[in-house]
């Protein structure tokens, strides 16, 4: 995880020269060269972060090879006859549409719905102005690690991935641009090829390089908010922007007004909160890309530890940016119970073979619950499209399993990605069944019961990868209530107090003839396999560190352990104390 925010100023300090007073930390092919002195931020547990992302690196470089190949075959149609002032709308196939006054053109039409219903097919998401880069030959990648701190993020990628061209590392902290060019110079002659380090505002020079990096790589020490709007603006078309937000007390609902004034967007708490993050995540850097007439594609969007890591590629098109009311969604959640129902922004009409966009139609609740009675919450607006590419995510998977052994947390990063591969990538959020048995006070059937139920139901349903507990469905919530009864009918609960919204719900009759027998699809393949999913923390206080220049006390213990802290506070003591290296320091310091 990158350090050097911009808000943060940190008196300069004195680097040492002495070899003994740095701790070697080797992760992947990399070695860093670490103080115990908390001068630049590096975090262990964010190893998964950064073999994710090395990931997903090697698949990104894989398909644009493809693509290039695919447009120079002239196996994708590209549209024709475009104006000036539109010349990098979407593909376009055989006529093209004015929503604004109805006409046609005779030679090409817009897919409207096609970035929400058919985000997985990549070739078809390129712009023309993509298309017309992509004639000469394919470069290399040109990556731009927003926040360096100790560069370790920067020079595994230089070593660790085949076709990477130039990586810049960019940091405005002093004493973090002096670890990079110290930890690029002890890595050798690769790194100090490609691994370019700068003093400089991140912001700043992101904005004097619009469209200039295939790779933004966002990894701030908590919300990545005030660097998303130059961010945006310098990922090439096609390109990809990696963000990670750290801040999921406020993504969460913690702080609701605050997630708002950051992101656009209202929180609401429930089982779903992470997924909702991510979401919340999404919608705002579409939020910004719309404001240079560009328009995300979701690749991969995962919750691991205590952050949201997304994967989007950038496209520009005035055009398809009109799709973007049709992606968000509102959410109202019931505080009594645990219904909740989408709200879409925008919709599209037809009327003579022209496509307007409108506002979408409201509301779709009414003042009181229609299963318990209680009010609603809104929150909102969220991104409602997928959020994941399964085609990218199985390419992704399948790159991780055939080079395990470059991989230090493949067991975890394999487990998440098996579970995403596996989630309905068109189902935002999720229930949760121990939430529905609480509401109920009743006990809980299996989840291979429950899985089953709405099987045979004839709905779909799976889990998710930010809780174990997850149930994702398109079923409706009539009907998962309806199948709530029905258990009930048959495991008695205790009578409630008639304004507990479990007994306005459970007065319903079932109109839904429930069958619990057993379904074959009632297991997800990783299931039957016996495939772990959801992996335990490797050892104790995995979590966020010392933010880099905050002196390290035993107040720190919580976090780090009070033997790490104990070394730390130790070495200020003993200035002059020899300590053996050892790669397992995880803090920084």
């Amino acid at each position: 995880m990158g350090g050097g925010g911009v808000e943060q100023e940190k008196p300069e300090a004195t680097v040492s020269t002495d070899p003994n007073d740095y701790t070697i930390i080797k992760e992947g092919e990399a070695e860093i060269l670490m103080h115990p002195n908390n001068e630049v931020f590096y975090n262990k547990t964010q190893v998964n972060n950064r073999d994710l992302s090395i990931a997903v690196l090697r698949t990104f470089i894989s398909k644009r090879k493809e693509e290039h190949a695919a447009i120079l075959n002239k196996k994708v149609k590209i549209g024709r006859n475009v104006s000036n002032e539109d010349s990098s709308g979407p593909v376009i196939e055989e006529t093209e549409t004015n929503p604004d006054n109805g006409e046609t053109n005779g030679e090409c039409k817009m897919q409207v719905e096609q970035s929400v219903d058919d985000p997985g097919d990549s070739l078809k998401e390129l712009p023309k102005a993509v298309f017309r880069k992509a004639q000469g030959e394919l470069k290399p990648l040109k990556v731009l690690e927003a926040l360096a701190a100790s560069g370790l993020r920067a020079l595994r990628y230089a070593r660790e991935v085949e076709g990477l061209g130039q990586v810049i590392a960019v940091d405005c902290d002093k004493a973090s641009i002096e670890a990079c060019q110290r930890n690029i110079k002890f890595n050798g002659s690769v790194a100090s090829s490609k691994v370019e380090p700068h003093l400089a505002d991140t912001r700043v020079y992101m904005l004097t390089h619009l469209k200039e990096f295939d790779v933004v790589d966002l990894d701030p020490y908590g919300s990545p908010c005030l660097f998303l709007d130059s961010a945006v603006q310098s990922v090439v078309d096609g390109g990809m922007l990696m963000c990670t937000a750290t801040d999921l007390a406020v993504l969460c609902g913690g702080n609701g007004e605050v997630c708002y004034s950051k992101y656009g967007s209202y929180p609401l708490k429930g089982k779903y909160c992470h997924e909702m993050a991510l979401r919340i995540l999404l919608a705002s850097i579409e939020s910004h890309a719309n404001r240079y007439k560009r328009y995300i594609v979701p690749i991969l969007s995962v919750q691991m530890d205590f952050y949201i890591r997304v994967f989007v590629r950038i496209f520009t098109s005035a055009s398809a940016m009109k799709n973007t009311p049709l992606k968000l969604s509102y959410v109202y959640q019931c505080v009594g119970c645990d219904s909740f129902h989408l709200q879409s922004v925008g919709r599209t009409v037809t009327k003579n073979k022209s496509v307007k966009f409108v506002a979408g139609f409201a509301p779709v609740v009414p003042q009181d619950c229609s299963d318990c009675g209680k009010k609603f919450n809104m929150g909102g607006p969220i991104w409602s499209a997928p959020i994941h590419d399964q085609e990218w995510v199985v390419s992704i998977l399948a790159n991780v399993k055939s080079l395990k052994d470059r991989y230090p947390a493949y067991e975890r990063i394999s487990a998440v990605l098996t579970t995403v591969s596996e989630e309905l990538i068109d189902v935002p959020l999720f229930l949760s069944l121990h939430n529905l048995c609480a509401t109920l006070k009743c006990t809980s059937p299996s989840a291979v019961m429950f899985r089953s139920a709405v099987l045979n139901a004839g709905y779909r349903i799976s889990g998710s990868h930010v809780n174990p507990l997850a149930m994702k469905t398109d079923a409706p919530m009539e009907v998962i209530w309806d199948i709530m009864r029905c258990w009930v009918k048959n495991h008695p609960v205790k009578a409630q107090p008639p304004d507990q919204s479990g007994t306005a719900i459970l007065a319903k009759e079932p109109t839904l003839q429930v069958n619990f027998t057993r379904a074959v699809a009632s297991l997800s393949k990783a299931q039957s396999k016996k495939v772990a999913r959801f992996l335990p923390n490797p050892e104790r206080h995995w979590g966020p560190k010392v933010r880099a220049g905050r002196r390290i006390t035993s107040k720190h213990a919580s976090l780090m352990g009070l033997d790490k802290v104990n070394v730390c506070v130790n070495h200020e003591e003993e200035p002059d104390a020899k300590r053996p290296k050892t790669d397992e320091t995880s803090t920084d310091s």
